[in-house]
């Protein structure tokens, strides 16, 4: 019976300690605390150097000018901070600067997307002659200093009668080059053209392929644009300042210059005008910074 059983269950060969596969090694958590803590050192130290202008324009907006004077400077904010944005507002008609900025970079991002998804759309899925060449004169036109296209920019908008309306900074930045490029290489890389075939096999044109399956697929892309757009024209100074002439027309960054007098410049008042210039922005990217990673991230991994 012992035989039988034997013979029925069979037994694993004996080996020697030295013959048996070694056991993975397990990383230690010291060791990835070792690697990881200079990328977090660096992190916080980014983010401190980013954060401090802000902070330390805030300081200088509620104690005055004296914390920028003091040996050594003054590194905690005062109490004065409202006082100093009242007395802003009664200088020069900051609210309307405001809703003027926000006009103007709100109408320039939503359409600026659009149309630079339309051209970005044209270049990467449409055929038809000449179109590489347009698109490396496109490229082109990103090496052009901005500045040498003041003159031409203002004598066209002197011949529409724009000068000094709002229509003359929104017209002139609805499309840009950057963004053709940037929703071009969304274009190509996100949009398949199997999916295009299948839409014009079911009736669709050009303008349905892109406004139903082309669009909705660099959504995010467009987001990021919008989002850049917007920043860029929010910040923007020269133009604003060559072509709007009425107080009432004024953006947020030509108010921010009104606020310094002829000869001498109020510290307090300059930073607490920038403090409070700077808050629209800070407010759009807390809400919406999140998806701005998002978008930007999703281009690289399906890139």
């Amino acid at each position: 019976m012992s035989d039988v059983v034997d013979q029925a269950v069979p037994q694993a060969p004996l080996t020697s300690p030295s013959e048996r596969p070694p056991r993975p090694r397990r990383r230690s958590a010291g060791r990835v605390g070792r690697v990881r803590w200079p990328v977090y050192a660096m992190l916080i130290v980014a983010v401190v150097a980013s954060v401090f202008p802000l902070y330390y324009m805030f300081v200088i907006a509620s104690v005055g000018a004296s914390a920028a004077t003091s040996r050594p400077p003054r590194l905690y904010p005062g109490f004065n901070f409202f006082e100093l944005a009242a007395k802003v507002f009664d200088t020069v008609p900051f609210f309307q600067s405001l809703l003027n900025s926000v006009i103007v970079s709100l109408t320039i991002a939503v359409i600026a997307a659009i149309l630079c998804a339309l051209a970005g759309y044209a270049f990467a899925k449409l055929e038809f002659p000449g179109r590489n060449t347009l698109f490396l004169i496109v490229l082109l036109t990103m090496t052009v200093p901005a500045q040498l296209s003041v003159i031409p920019q203002y004598l066209i908008i002197s011949w529409l009668d724009w000068v000094d309306t709002l229509q003359a900074i929104i017209v002139p930045g609805l499309a840009s080059a950057f963004g053709i490029f940037w929703m071009r290489q969304h274009m190509s890389t996100t949009l398949s053209d199997e999916l295009m075939h299948a839409a014009r096999i079911d009736g669709c044109n050009s303008w349905q392929v892109f406004w139903r399956i082309g669009f909705p697929v660099v959504r995010p892309a467009a987001f990021v644009l919008g989002l850049i757009t917007f920043t860029s024209v929010w910040n923007d100074f020269m133009w604003p300042f060559i072509v709007l002439k009425s107080p009432e027309l004024f953006t947020v960054q030509i108010a921010l210059k009104q606020l310094q007098a002829n000869r001498s410049i109020d510290l307090a008042l300059t930073m607490g005008g920038s403090f409070l210039a700077t808050l629209p922005l800070l407010i759009v990217f807390f809400f919406v910074g999140r998806r701005m990673v998002a978008g930007i991230m999703d281009g690289a991994f399906k890139g």
